[in-house]
């Protein structure tokens, strides 16, 4: 049996995230991009978050995808190449293998020793499909190496990232993702709902913490790519959703008057001043369909649970 291949098309440019960072700090208001929250404890605490009775995304996504895989595969046939965008741990697309069958997997994460691991490891378990690792940050472009493969492609966006585009990005990446499907390609992408302002909110601030514990660390992130000397203890996490912008916020928000600083730069925080880390915009159900279909997808269905939390779209 042949083991997966890997490929590495994304590379950190150190001085480039740091000038990044810099900038967002230096904004009015301040910012940082919500991809520095996922360094290796950012990532260990969002799967402890997808654990959480009050952070229904990930198991309302998957008791969707269980039910309806089958009806999935009956629309775009089986035996594709199904290519995982952020592709994390891998399982997601995985416990759609015997729907879909796929030919070959093809997992983008943002670094491929990520995936390395993880990718093996499925490659055992499914010794008949061919596995390739591509490390990419499709955030700003999303194109598809040679290394993909020709013929038929199902794009797997799941898990609501979507919603930290806003829906001008959202639109441009849908785009791209129609392109890079190539001629007979489609996608199956999640997307969170619109509900009530009670449910979204706990989700994004749940009562042990563990929420607040991921977004305190990018301030241990900003000290350690920036070298800024945030401390945790003078912010505390705030998440709201902002009804006319149809989006949960995050939000890191000084306790007292604060002074940032960094080589080359700083920034003062009086009290109560926030440095804005994510947005989840939600959807309705006819909002993301013309979404898609202004990016060129004529034919769509979606599938969503009971209480209409969260809906899969597939569209070619």
């Amino acid at each position: 049996m042949a083991g997966p291949r890997f490929v590495q098309l994304h590379h950190e440019d150190s001085a480039a995230l740091r000038e990044e960072l810099a900038r967002g700090l230096l904004d009015r208001p301040a910012s940082v991009a919500p991809k520095f929250l996922y360094d290796a404890l950012g990532s260990r605490l969002f799967e402890a978050i997808t654990e959480l009775p009050e952070y229904y995304p990930t198991r309302t996504e998957r008791a969707i995808l269980d039910r309806h895989a089958r009806e999935v595969a009956a629309i775009t046939g089986r035996g594709r190449t199904l290519v995982d965008l952020g592709a994390g741990n891998c399982e997601k697309a995985a416990r759609l293998f015997d729907a879909f069958a796929p030919l070959r997997y093809v997992a983008l994460d943002i670094s491929v020793e990520y995936l390395r691991q993880a990718l093996t490891n499925l490659q055992h378990r499914h010794p008949g499909i061919e596995m390739v690792g591509v490390g990419a940050d499709f955030s700003t472009a999303l194109v598809l190496p040679p290394d993909a493969g020709r013929g038929e492609r199902l794009l797997f966006y799941p898990g609501s990232s979507i919603g930290n585009f806003t829906p001008a990005d959202a639109l441009r990446f849908l785009r791209q993702a129609r392109a890079a499907g190539g001629p007979g390609g489609a996608l199956l992408i999640g997307v969170d709902l619109v509900k009530d302002k009670a449910t979204l909110e706990l989700a994004y601030d749940d009562p042990l913490k563990v929420t607040a514990a991921f977004n305190l660390n990018l301030l241990r992130r900003l000290d350690a790519l920036l070298g800024c000397d945030a401390r945790v203890d003078d912010f505390d996490h705030v998440a709201l959703f902002n009804e006319a912008e149809s989006r949960i916020e995050m939000h890191l928000q000084a306790r007292r008057p604060v002074r940032l600083r960094w080589p080359g730069g700083e920034r003062a925080l009086a009290a109560g001043e926030r440095i804005h880390t994510e947005n989840s915009y939600k959807y309705t159900p006819d909002a993301f369909d013309r979404l898609l279909r202004e990016a060129g997808f004529a034919r769509r269905v979606h599938w969503s649970d009971e209480r209409g939390w969260f809906a899969v779209f597939l569209a070619w």
